[in-house]
């Protein structure tokens, strides 16, 4: 009698249960729609543009995107539940093409600034700086940013310390009567490294992590001259002003990566550091405003 009323009351359960999965079951779809209706490019993709030119953050390994940034955006791109999909693209281009529509965005080392802030949004993820780099046994050991008064020196184009360099040039070296900083902008890294090989240049200005790699990869032919980061900086992922859902799903996206550990074990493998609140609100400036 006891087995018939237990099976009786499972029985009379059945219709709530069902309702309750259906429920769940809806829940589950609707998430997975949120996620696939997310404002992007090409629905259920996070289209990525990175120039992919730049190690140890944005290179190519044989035919697929790696470094930091890949490896960062596929685990974010993971969380959002999209494939991700990169578009190399120079240097120079890339805020053009956020905001145009090519890709969703940013991620290939971009510095966070005031200037740039005003073009799009930033959701900042990495603390970094610059490193100066000179030949080796060359005699010249550039520390600091006066120190390339009178010298010419190359970067990548489009580089945040390049008005900076200009501003050194302007207000200290001209004055001085030591000679402006001749500022040559290249495409990518490995052709301003080049131009230092090649005497095309005396210095090469560079962000620290990519200026090991670079000593590393030329094999000790050119040296770290600077002893101490240079113009300490903010990276960010780049998002096109407006495209207020996309940039709040990045940021719950990148708050499921720390929960679960993923970002924390990047930073580490990769040597960088995470930015404080204090190093965000100083990046953004006046733009924070």
């Amino acid at each position: 009698m006891q087995a018939y009323l237990d099976l009786k009351s499972v029985l009379s359960c059945l219709p709530r249960i069902s309702k309750c999965a259906a429920v769940l079951a809806l829940c589950g779809t609707a998430h997975a729609f949120a996620a696939s209706a997310l404002p992007t490019v090409t629905a259920g993709k996070l289209t990525i543009g990175a120039d992919l030119t730049y190690p140890p953050y944005d290179y190519m390994e044989g035919a697929a995107p790696a470094g930091f940034d890949p490896a960062f955006m596929t685990k974010l791109a993971g969380h959002l539940k999209l494939q991700p999909g990169f578009v190399d693209t120079r240097f120079a281009n890339l805020i053009l093409g956020v905001n145009a529509s090519r890709f969703d965005v940013i991620a290939s080392a971009l510095y966070v600034t005031p200037e740039r802030a005003r073009q799009i949004d930033f959701v900042p993820y990495l603390k970094t700086g610059g490193s100066l780099l000179a030949l080796s046994h060359s005699g010249f050991a550039p520390k600091k940013p006066e120190d390339l008064c009178g010298k010419r020196v190359s970067s990548i184009k489009g580089a945040s310390w390049i008005p900076k360099l200009n501003d050194v040039s302007k207000q200290d070296c001209i004055p001085a009567g030591r000679g402006a900083i001749d500022v040559r902008e290249f495409e990518t890294s490995p052709e301003a490294a080049q131009a230092v090989l090649a005497h095309a240049v005396d210095a090469q200005f560079e962000d620290s992590a990519v200026a090991q790699m670079t000593v590393n990869k030329l094999a000790g032919r050119v040296t770290i001259t600077s002893t101490t980061q240079l113009y300490p900086v903010v990276i960010g992922l780049g998002v096109k002003k407006g495209n207020d859902a996309l940039l709040g799903q990045l940021k719950s996206a990148f708050a499921s990566m720390k929960q679960a550990g993923e970002y924390q074990a990047l930073l580490k493998q990769y040597n960088v550091g995470e930015p404080t609140d204090d190093d965000i609100a100083r990046a953004l400036g006046a733009a924070s405003n």
